[in-house]
């Protein structure tokens, strides 16, 4: 039966590969292909690949596609926002406790106020739910990080929930397919995951009121400078070769910190054997000219010492929630 299952689930992935090469011949169509068949390529020469999440992509339900590009190794790592390392786990335990609101445009104050009354926080056209997402992690979170901090352990954000995922003290919430949860993937693969910024999340602030109530210590969570050393030691122990390729999705702390390992460890430790990245691709609506990050074309990434000259590069103009899954399905069925 499993054979049949993936049988068929590789010949869609061949389906909506081949249609998309016959259609998508221009513009960020042929963007979106020359990204993905560029993908492959890097995978297929031995290089690595992160994965960046900025944004809403866990509640935009990205796990659907992104999951299983964990579980066939065609990612070695990933950094995201804080919102979307819990959003995932949310939508595992709670989604039909989910409200969809597709007339968003048109919510007023007062209708706004009434889903805060009725304990809903909204993203964009999702309302996720107070009681059974967010008090629900907290729940057995407060359990995870006290017990490390009883045994005078210390864990990055991630490690917490992977050992929450871990327990299977989340099985019986389970409210969608667990395949369809792309840190529950990462969790059984034990993927490295990078969390900047981690604080600016439900989950981060949670964690802050039970510091400033003096039932734990911020010292439990290891930090943000934690991360950087951590990420400073993984990326020279696996840059050889082809190198580390970096695909994001969106822009933001998600993808700054990360990709700011290169010049750090090159102009500021000094290591001048250090590689560049060596395959990029972003996804993004945002404008160049406002002067953002997630704005900025792949060529300014050369002034900052972090792509080479003759880095492959990938700019899609366009949603990430309709371009992601696709170039995600190119990259399965390839």
């Amino acid at each position: 039966m499993t054979k049949l299952f993936n049988f068929k689930y590789y010949y869609l992935k061949m389906q909506i590969t081949d249609f998309l090469k016959h259609h998508y011949k221009h513009f960020n169509a042929a963007a979106l292909i020359d990204a993905a068949d560029g993908y492959i390529a890097h995978l297929n020469e031995g290089g690595k690949m992160m994965i960046t999440l900025a944004g809403a992509m866990s509640t935009a339900e990205m796990g659907k596609s992104l999951a299983e590009m964990i579980r066939q190794d065609k990612v070695q790592i990933i950094s995201c926002t804080g919102a979307n390392l819990e959003e995932d786990i949310m939508n595992l335990v709670a989604h039909s406790h989910y409200k969809r609101v597709p007339n968003y445009r048109d919510l007023s104050p007062q209708d706004e106020w009434d889903l805060l009354e009725n304990h809903y926080n909204r993203v964009t056209d999702t309302c996720i739910p107070e009681e059974e997402a967010f008090r629900r992690l907290q729940k057995h979170l407060i359990q995870v990080w006290s017990d490390a901090e009883s045994k005078g352990e210390r864990y990055f954000p991630h490690e917490f929930m992977y050992k929450m995922l871990l327990s299977g003290d989340l099985e019986q919430y389970y409210e969608i397919d667990p395949k369809d949860s792309w840190m529950l993937a990462a969790a059984q693969k034990n993927i490295p995951i990078v969390v900047p910024g981690w604080e600016d999340s439900t989950m981060g602030n949670i964690f802050a009121t039970y510091c400033i109530k003096g039932q734990l210590k911020a010292s439990t969570t290891k930090s943000g400078i934690e991360y950087m050393m951590w990420l400073a030691d993984w990326y020279p122990k696996n840059s050889g070769g082809k190198g580390v390729g970096f695909f994001q999705i969106g822009g933001g702390i998600a993808g700054d910190f990360p990709i700011c390992v290169v010049p750090m460890l090159y102009q500021d430790m000094e290591m001048h054997d250090i590689p560049f990245w060596s395959y990029f691709c972003q996804i993004s609506d945002s404008t160049t000219s406002y002067g953002s990050y997630s704005g900025a074309v792949p060529n300014e990434k050369i002034t900052w010492g972090k792509l080479d000259i003759n880095t492959p590069k990938y700019i899609i103009e366009s949603d990430a929630t309709i371009v992601a899954p696709l170039v995600f399905a190119i990259i399965l069925g390839g």
